[in-house]
């Protein structure tokens, strides 16, 4: 028998399903920070991304119980759809049409002009500006396109996979990715704003 740091996280959810409690606390920890980051990014708000983390996991060990998962994808597709879901109903809920609140600030730490190349001090800040001009950009999007950026550049997903977990086609998911990148570019040349990273 496999060691449970040894099983994959498919693997670990059909043994938390035969009843191993530990299965399910290793899986937590692995998949804990993606969703939760993916939740923060859509909800901009600290407090309700922990509210809407907290109710995923719970549907997620309800349907883990329930015997409703399947291995025939990623466990973690599997949650972060599950995710969507309850983002999506929350929204309803809150009768806006706004998904997301635009802020100064969007948290693409993980994407610097210092991580991409490096090179003098000038196209240093020059990259730096430009990644502070998409951060800007990537506010003022709508929420449905905000939400196919973030999952296509920072979670590294598929458009398949971004389908599947938003509930609508593939076509649809790549015309969100198109009108995402034709509005940046307008509003750069509305604003002159030069995006190349030198």
């Amino acid at each position: 028998m496999k060691n449970l740091q040894e099983m994959s996280d498919e693997e670990l959810a059909l043994a938390y399903i035969d009843g191993n409690n530990r299965a399910f606390d290793l899986l937590l920890s692995r998949n804990q920070t993606k969703l939760f980051s993916y939740i923060m990014f859509v909800v901009h708000d600290h407090d309700i991304a922990d509210d809407l983390f907290q109710e995923t996991f719970i549907k997620v060990i309800t349907k883990l119980q329930q015997r409703k998962y399947v291995t025939s994808g990623k466990f973690s597709a599997w949650c972060m759809r599950i995710a969507h879901n309850i983002i999506m109903d929350w929204y309803r809920e809150q009768r806006s049409k706004n998904i997301i609140e635009p802020t100064e600030e969007n948290d693409l730490s993980n994407m610097s002009g210092k991580n991409i190349q490096s090179g003098s001090i000038e196209n240093d800040y020059v990259n730096t500006q430009v990644m502070s001009d998409v951060k800007k950009m990537m506010n003022l999007l709508p929420p449905t396109q905000r939400e196919v950026v973030f999952m296509r550049y920072y979670q590294q997903l598929s458009f398949k996979e971004i389908a599947e977990m938003t509930n609508v086609s593939i076509n649809t998911s790549l015309g969100r990715m198109r009108y995402a990148i034709l509005n940046m570019r307008r509003m750069a040349k509305d604003n002159n704003i030069t995006l190349e990273m030198l």
